[in-house]
This record gives C-alpha cells, structure tokens and sequence, in this order.
C-alpha cells in the first residue's frame, strides 16, 4: 500500500525517485512546479515542449532523465489540458496517469508538485492524491497470490505532495475518501465463489471493527420474522442464505437526524429464470457495487465525523435459476405489506431494496438515499459518464448532486412525475416490478418503484449501472469496477448538515 505524505518547501530538495511537474496544452504551458524545475534544470522541460515531444494533452505523459539541481533523477511530466479548461476531475486524471507512469518507470518513490497546477486550493491537493491513489489501483487478489508480475511493476511505496503545512487536514480527508474508493472497487471485483453473501458480511464486519461502527447481520430467519418476502423471493433459487448488513455511525449528537444509505447487493446476478444472455453474465458479479459503495463510505463516514447519524444497509443475496427459484407470475409481500407481482425476475434489484428500504424508513430515517446498478436503461439514456438521479425531495436530489460535484462524480436528473407511477401497477398485486416493455422509461420506472417503499422519508435515488464498471482500462480505473458514488455517500452526510 502506498503511504501519502505532504512535504513543504522546494520541489527541487523532494527526495524522491520521481518528481511530477504539470504542464499545459496552452499559453504560458508550465506550471508553478514545472517553471521551478525548467529553471532548476537548464530549461530542460521547455526544450521539450518546443521540440514537440509533449504536447501537455490532459492524462498525456512523459518520463525524462531530470539532472540539474533535482534530488529526483527522474522528470514526470503530466499533461493537464488547456488552462480554462483544468477542474478537480481533469487534475485527478492527469495525477492518476503520472502515478502510473512512475510504476511503469519502477519508481519506488513518487513526488508531485501538480498541486499548485491547479486552484492552489485544499480542492487541489485533494484531488492530487485521490487521483494518484486511485490510479494506482489494480484488482491483483487473483493474480499469482496476489502480487503483481514482476517487482518493476510493483506500486510506489510512497507518494509525497508538495505543499503548504495547511493542507495536511486535506491530504488526510481525501485519502480516507480515496482508500474508501478502492475498498468498494475491492469488494465490487470479487468473484461471487468467494464473496457469497455470508462472506461479504465478514467483511463489513471486519470495516466495522476497524473504523469503530456498529455492526449487525440479519439472517434469513430473521428476514422472515421481519415479513422481507420480496428480499427472500430473490433469494429462493440460490443455495447460498442472504443478509441483510447493517452499518451504524453514530454522531453523539443528541437528537440528531438519521441518514439511511441502501445499496444493492446481488453478489451474482443471473436474472434468475429470466436468465440473461450468456455474453457478459461473467461480469454481473458487479450487480453487488451500491452494497460496495455503502459498505466502503461507512468506512469513511467513520473517519470523517458528520453530525448526523448514519445507517448503512446493504440488502445482498445471489439471483439464481434453482429448483426453488421464484417464478415470472409470482406475488410477494414486502416488509411494508406491499404486495408486488414479479413479472420478471432479472428485476430483482428493486425487489431487494423494497426491503431493505422499507427497514430503513422503520428505524425513522429522515433521508434515505438508494444506490444501485439497477438498469441497463441507463447506459441508454447517459452512457458511462454519469448516473442517474431521482426522487421525492427537491433539496436532498441538490444536495447529492454537490456533493458528487466535490468528488468529481456526475449526476443527471431524471423526472419522477406521478404518470410514471401508473406504469407498474399490477392487476393482481399492489405492484409490477416491471412496466410493460413499450412504455420505455425504465431507469424512472425501477427508481419510482424503490421509491414506493420510503414511507415518510426525504429520498434520492442514484442508478449507478453505467457508472460502476468499465471494461477498458481508464484514467482512474483499471478495467472492472470503479466505486463510482463511494465519495458521493461519504460527503453526503456533512453537506446534510447544512439542512438542519
């Protein structure tokens, strides 16, 4: 693991392996560090420029012999894009792509001076090392014991930012959010042999004991004590028994407000008897990521001490085609006593959070926030570049989307108008957990469904099914699952406070 450091003073004394200076695609094209550098150098970043060898593209890079008056003897360059054009996500990215130019270079340690390229901000030191940490991540928990090929490609082992004394506290914050990010691409890869449902309660249990939350796992008996039929409906086809996991911060605030973040748990998704298509069903292992994504921001909730209170609840079972499993026609009864016919069964993401949010609306939740790969619609509507979002509270739907504005994740709107409500009601139940094909609007059908089951509650609704995975490699992510909505929920609670 590599540990982050800030350093103050000159980037030219950082000992280091590497030193990362940003340059711009545009105008005067160094930044602070790199005109530092170019001085300590005898020009040398300039010369590159002019020669043509960077062009200082955002996420472009370049690895030279430094010389000079650095300490380091290596020279990263980091392109950042044109000036006007640089935010907190475009720094992210470029810092990301440097820390993975270092590891290819064998690099053991890494310094940065892409904070001053940017605000010059606790925005901009944060962003650095989220991006460098979040770059750096790969899925190796399979991979030849779990290490990677060779030792050239083994991480740095430490990464020092130059800056200010005064931005300690944002190092410190934004490698929480970062290590909570990685936890929940951790968990989202695992493989659904070895991280059943059981399993993924152990390890909740085990971030629990770490960041000092209180911990509990519902079983399938207590689930039926409850009246959970629509959790345990999905449940039926698989040999491996569900939970229900529950995470508690606790502010010691007397009288504070109760904050319920439910995540979707479908360790495998097979759609059950209405089984997916072969191609690609290897990667519903990700079906798990908003239980993932509640699961690591506890972590960090834990860490970064809000005033409201905080529950985590992540409903997680397998969906599976076994002799038990329910069938299209079926009717359960949900904890509330709703009952909904399941008309398909690859829809049992809304089923599990019917559930599990009806749990949290009866511990008295003001807010409840749902989190969930629940649509393939929405890769239709908005692609990979941002979730989707809806609800019943004007001012919760604002709130998640500045505090996804902070983390550099996206969130687009969608309407939640009662018209839509009339398409998935049921002519033999109280509810449909699909609409009918023709009538579109599937992500607004799916988040108006779990919508339905908040009771009382303030609720926004975040469908991240185009957003947790990637199958090509990018900036911040290697291919596979990318935590997306982990630093959303984990800020969310501190911005809640400004309701009050």
């Amino acid at each position: 693991m590599t540990e982050v450091r800030r350093i103050a003073g000159s980037p030219l004394e950082a000992e280091a392996d590497a030193l990362v200076v940003g340059v711009y695609s545009d105008g005067e094209r160094l930044d602070p560090g790199a005109r530092a550098v170019d001085r300590a150098t005898g020009g040398l970043v300039a010369r590159w420029l002019a020669e043509g060898r960077m062009r200082g593209r955002l996420e472009e890079t370049a690895v030279l012999p430094a010389g000079g008056d650095l300490r380091a003897p290596l020279l990263i360059l980091a392109g950042l894009g044109a000036h006007a054009e640089l935010d907190g996500q475009g720094l992210r990215r470029a810092a990301a792509r440097a820390a993975r130019a270092a590891r290819a270079a064998g690099v053991r340690r890494l310094a940065s001076t892409l904070y001053g390229a940017f605000l010059g901000d606790d925005a901009a030191a944060a962003a650095v090392v989220e991006g460098t940490l979040l770059g750096l991540d790969r899925f190796l928990a399979y991979k030849s014991g779990g290490r990677q090929e060779s030792p050239e490609e083994a991480d740095p082992e430490a990464f020092l930012l130059v800056a200010e004394p005064e931005r300690e506290a944002a190092v410190r914050r934004a490698e929480v959010l970062a290590r909570a990010t990685l936890l929940a691409r951790q968990l989202a890869n695992e493989p659904a042999n070895q991280l059943p449902p059981r399993r993924m309660a152990e390890r909740a249990q085990a971030v629990a004991a770490g960041a000092g939350l209180d911990f509990q796992a519902l079983d399938e008996r207590e689930m039926e004590r409850l009246g959970m039929g629509a959790l345990l409906g999905v449940n039926r086809g698989s040999h491996e028994p569900p939970r229900l996991i529950l995470l508690r911060y606790r502010s010691g605030r007397e009288g504070a407000p109760l904050l319920a973040l439910v995540g979707k748990g479908i360790v495998f998704d097979s759609g059950g008897i209405s089984l997916k298509p072969a191609a690609g069903m290897h990667e519903m292992k990700m079906d798990k990521s908003g239980a993932a994504d509640v699961i690591a921001a506890m972590q960090a909730i834990a860490a970064l001490k809000p005033s409201v209170d905080v529950i985590g609840v992540a409903p997680v079972t397998e969906n599976m085609p076994g002799g038990g499993a329910q069938r299209p026609g079926d009717v359960v009864r949900a904890m509330n006593g709703t009952t909904i016919e399941v008309l398909s069964t690859d829809a049992e993401g809304r089923l599990v959070l019917a559930d599990a949010v009806a749990y949290a609306a009866r511990e008295g939740a003001r807010w409840i926030v749902t989190v969930a790969t629940l649509t393939g619609a929405v890769v239709t509507a908005l692609g990979h570049e941002a979730a989707a979002i809806l609800g019943n509270d004007r001012r919760l739907i604002e709130t998640v989307i500045e505090a996804g504005r902070a983390a550099g994740e996206r969130y687009w709107e969608l309407p939640a108008w009662r018209e839509y409500r009339q398409l998935y009601k049921s002519e033999v139940a109280d509810l449909a957990n699909v609409a009918p094909r023709e009538a579109g609007a599937g992500t607004i059908v799916g988040g108006l469904f779990v919508g339905e089951f908040v009771g009382e509650a303030a609720w926004a609704h975040l469908d991240v099914a185009g957003t947790a995975w990637v199958e090509k490699p990018a900036a911040l992510t290697e291919s596979g699952a990318t935590g997306f909505a982990t630093r959303t929920l984990a800020l969310l609670p501190e911005r809640l406070e400004q309701l009050l």
